[in-house]
């Protein structure tokens, strides 16, 4: 194996198609989809071992950032820097990105191993002798990708044509071929020879770079510049906008690796997932005698081949079989497993109404780098939110022009900060803060703060807020 390998972790994707759980301000990677920890979590342990890989450099977009942040901290897992998208636009400029940063940190010998931080990968022996082969063959200057093994006739991913084995070397990269047909898949797995694009690569930083020069010269001149006018954000690094902002929209597949004759392939069969559909959570996830997925409060009577999830409400599901059930604390979704690839139309749908379009971008708990709120109650004038706060954090020292609010502990230890005076609360103590008052929160206790705010006035949106001073940069 050559140096350390650099794992770059791709965590900036804002997927539609596991909605209600998965919403733009809370995508699939950073949910608890499969396992205890959440899909990034589990990203980043993959690349944890200290005798082969670097600390992981995370690319992901601004909103994101103290998600990022925290659920590295979680795991005590450190990063070699978090770099922010200004603007989405696509894969080919966020790897390339990441490799000006990777060579500029440790080097163009520097191999990097590119993973998107939400799919579910078994790790066993042979995903970590193809991770070494791979390694090898991308110090010699080759770009692999990891074919997995196909098993069924799937028409949700691209195919990479190769005489590649699985066990055996890395080989060459035939071609790639867009996803197909039902019948164009089930005559690729007859024929054999055709591998499932994983959207796993591992690459040279220098040897990718000089591939971006010849194939994608626009996206590598994106992709320097915005590294050199990038700024530092407390411990990330924002990339320069209107440099990012010139790359073209553009995948990686299609603007090097479908290009360039250094393409090749290691052929895989661990246990792979991309989660890309609540149908692939079924498959990856342990089910009951009647073939069944339940997570949450769930009742079922007489039904089979079914997924239901409810992180909210309990749900009791009678004499269906092939249906999906997903509930949240504000939205439900109700369809056929077996077609759960249109949930993705139902989104643009949503998304194209005033009345629902929020129900795609936000939850009713919003998190926050501090800890977050979820929302109870509102009305005309009137709205009532859970607010819990992480031991140690303090919100910003802010001031509304149109609401007051009350603050009520239910648990902890608040202290709290009016018009310069500091007030300690415990549980059952409550507090006014009148409208144009200048306040803060802080939790100054070693467990979580919970308190339940009302808030009054003329307007109630998140945007009256006049932060004065925030320790997370948002002043």
């Amino acid at each position: 194996m050559p140096q350390l390998i650099v794992p770059v972790i791709l965590a900036g994707g804002q997927g539609t198609r596991l909605w209600p759980m998965s919403r733009a301000a809370r995508p699939k990677q950073f949910l608890q989809l499969v396992g205890s920890s959440s899909l990034f979590q589990q990203t980043l342990q993959r690349v944890a071992d200290p005798a082969v890989y670097a600390p992981a450099i995370v690319i992901t977009n601004s909103e994101y950032r103290f998600i990022v942040a925290e659920q590295a901290s979680e795991l005590g897992a450190a990063l070699a820097g978090v770099l922010l998208e200004p603007v989405a636009r696509n894969t080919a400029v966020a790897i390339a990105a990441a490799a000006v940063f990777a060579r500029n940190t440790y080097g163009p010998e520097a191999v990097l191993h590119i993973l998107p931080s939400d799919h579910d990968v078994m790790v066993d022996g042979g995903y970590t002798a193809a991770v070494l082969a791979a390694a090898d063959a991308a110090a010699r200057g080759e770009l692999v990708t990891f074919g997995i093994v196909p098993t069924h006739p799937e028409t949700g991913f691209g195919y990479i044509k190769s005489s590649a084995v699985h066990g055996g070397e890395v080989s060459r990269v035939e071609h790639f071929v867009e996803k197909p047909d039902q019948a164009r898949a089930a005559t690729m797995l007859s024929e054999g020879g055709y591998f499932w694009n994983s959207g796993m690569f591992m690459i040279g930083a220098g040897a990718f770079l000089d591939e971006c020069q010849k194939l994608a010269p626009d996206t590598l001149a994106a992709a320097e510049q915005s590294i050199t006018d990038a700024k530092a954000d407390l411990d990330f690094i924002r990339l320069d906008e209107a440099s990012f902002a010139t790359a073209p929209n553009i995948s990686v597949d299609y603007a090097i690796f479908e290009k360039t004759s250094r393409a090749a392939v290691i052929a895989v069969n661990f246990g792979w997932s991309d989660l890309g559909s609540w149908d692939a959570v079924w498959k990856t996830s342990a089910k009951d005698a009647g073939q069944n997925v339940t997570r949450g409060a769930v009742t079922l009577s007489n039904v089979s081949n079914s997924l239901v999830i409810t992180d909210d409400g309990h749900v009791a599901v009678e004499g269906l079989d092939d249906v999906v059930v997903v509930a949240t604390n504000d939205a439900v979704y109700v369809g056929k497993l077996s077609e759960a690839q249109k949930v993705g139309a139902m989104v643009k749908t949503l998304r194209a109404d005033a009345r629902t379009s929020n129900l795609t971008e936000i939850h009713k708990t919003a998190y926050r780098p501090w800890g977050g709120y979820s929302s109870v109650l509102s009305g005309e004038r009137f709205q009532v939110k859970r607010l819990f706060v992480k031991p140690g954090k303090k919100l910003s020292l802010q001031k509304h022009h149109h609401r007051a609010e009350h603050w009520i502990v239910v648990r902890g230890t608040a202290e709290v900060t009016v018009d310069g005076t500091i007030t300690v609360l415990s549980e059952n103590q409550s507090i006014y803060l009148p409208l144009g008052c200048t306040h803060r929160l802080a939790n100054p206790g070693k467990i979580e703060l919970e308190l339940i705010e009302v808030q009054t006035g003329s307007y109630l949106g998140e945007d009256d807020i006049i932060r004065i001073e925030d320790e997370f940069g948002r002043a």
